[in-house]
């Protein structure tokens, strides 16, 4: 009688430990400080009416999966108080190279029509999604909004910029 119990309690604490341990992964994962997005092109005199975004991710260390990330950028309405993806603004997803390695950047910079005279500027920010893919599958996935502060970020213009959002006028 109370075989059958201490048998299905001890499986249900298996299972339920199995479930965490397949969920700290992913978690790990979006909490880890390598794993950010972030604005580092914003309207410059070398870049008119465009906005880069800059993404970072951190490998595995499994030289089976392949790293990806996909970039989009999306606009502000005061009118709704919302985000809206931009369209047109979607690099669609990039490879970025083996997650052997520590950490892998990479970045997407799009060209803006500025708004007409008269209209206000452009919020905008991006967003990163980043896919770790294994025989095409994919076994992880996280997304970021774009933060600030995220120095030495490659290609930024002017060196050292790094942002949260982006305004074009």
């Amino acid at each position: 009688m109370y075989a059958p119990r201490v048998t299905i309690a001890a499986l249900a604490v298996a299972l339920a430990t199995s479930a965490a341990a397949h969920a700290r992964p992913a978690d790990s994962i979006s909490q880890n400080k390598r794993l950010w997005a972030t604005v580092n092109v914003c309207d410059t005199v070398g870049h008119p009416d465009s906005i880069g975004i800059r993404g970072s991710m951190p490998g595995s260390g499994d030289r089976a999966e392949t790293m990806f990330m996909r970039f989009q950028v999306q606009y502000y309405t005061p009118a709704d108080r919302s985000w809206h993806d931009l369209a047109g603004a979607d690099s669609g997803f990039v490879e970025v190279g083996s997650a052997k390695y520590r950490t892998r950047q990479s970045g997407q910079t799009f060209t803006i029509t500025p708004p007409r005279p008269g209209t206000g500027p452009y919020l905008m920010r991006g967003v990163v999604t980043f896919e770790w893919r294994q025989d095409g599958e994919v076994v992880r996935r996280a997304r970021k909004r774009t933060t600030s502060n995220h120095p030495g970020t490659k290609g930024s213009d002017p060196a050292g910029f790094s942002a949260a959002t982006c305004s074009i006028s």
